[in-house]
C-alpha cells in the first residue's frame, strides 16, 4: 500500500492480502498470518488542517470496534474493549492490531484481525470472532470494516479530536484497570489507566498517585 501510496494511490483505497510471507507487528514484530483472517491495509492522505495523523489510530480503532460487533451476537457487544494504543480485545483476549506508517502526506493503516484463527505463541492472551461460530470471510468483513473507517474518518475530520476521544473512552476498558507499560527503551512501569490526552497518548497512574503520560509503549493487561 505504501508502494501505492507514493504512486498517487487515492485515499480510501483498501489492499487486502489472503495471507502475507513477511507481516509484520509493532516494532518490526512478526505477524502471523493464516489464510482465514484478515490482512489489510487502508491509506489516508492528509489534509493541512487535519488532526495529528497519530490519532488516526483511534478512528481505525473505533471503525475495527463497529465492524466487529456486526458479526457479534448483541449479548457479546459487552465483551469487546479496546486497550491503547491500538489493540481490540474480545474477553480482554487480543482479536486484532493496528499499524500506523508515515511517508510524506500518505498514512497508511494496516489492520490484522483474527477472524478464523489466532495464534498461540504471543506474549499475551489471543482470541478470535470463530469463538462465537462461523467466522465472516475475510472480504465480508472488509467491506462493513471499509464504510466504518470512512464514516469515522468524516468525523476525525469535522468532529475534531474531543469527540474521537470521548467515542473511544467509552469503548475502553474501565479507568482503574491494572496495566504494566514497557515503554521503548525497555522500562516496564506498572500502574492503572487513567485517560487519554486529547492527542491520544495514555494516561497511567502511578502507585504514588502522580500521572505519566506516555506517547509509546506496550501495554499489557495485569
Amino acid at each position: 500500500m505504501m508502494a501505492l501510496a507514493q504512486s498517487g494511490a487515492e485515499e480510501g483505497s483498501w489492499l487486502r492480502a489472503e495471507r502475507q510471507t513477511s507481516g509484520r507487528g509493532r516494532q518490526g514484530r512478526a505477524w502471523d498470518s493464516p489464510s482465514g483472517n484478515l490482512f489489510a491495509s487502508t491509506l489516508v492522505r492528509l489534509r493541512p488542517d487535519d488532526p495529528p495523523p497519530a490519532t488516526l489510530a483511534l478512528v481505525a480503532s473505533l471503525a475495527l470496534y463497529e465492524a466487529v460487533s456486526a458479526f457479534l451476537p448483541t449479548d457479546a457487544h459487552d465483551e469487546l474493549s479496546l486497550k491503547w494504543p491500538n489493540d481490540l480485545l474480545l474477553r480482554l483476549a487480543k482479536l486484532s492490531g493496528i499499524l500506523l506508517e508515515r511517508k510524506d502526506d500518505a498514512i497508511v493503516i494496516g489492520i490484522g484481525v483474527n477472524l478464523a484463527s489466532h495464534p498461540d505463541s504471543l506474549d499475551r492472551v489471543t482470541i478470535s470472532l470463530s469463538a462465537y461460530g462461523p467466522p465472516p470471510a475475510p472480504d465480508i468483513f472488509l467491506i462493513e470494516l471499509a464504510d466504518r473507517f470512512a464514516d469515522w474518518v468524516v468525523s476525525w475530520r469535522a468532529d475534531g479530536l474531543d469527540h474521537i476521544r470521548t467515542s473511544w473512552l467509552k469503548r475502553a476498558h474501565a479507568k482503574g484497570t491494572a496495566l504494566s507499560v514497557h515503554d521503548p527503551s525497555g522500562e516496564r512501569i506498572d500502574g492503572s489507566f487513567d485517560d487519554i490526552t486529547r492527542d491520544g497518548a495514555l494516561c497511567l497512574r502511578l502507585a504514588d498517585g502522580s500521572v505519566r503520560v506516555m506517547h509509546a509503549g506496550d501495554v499489557f493487561l495485569v
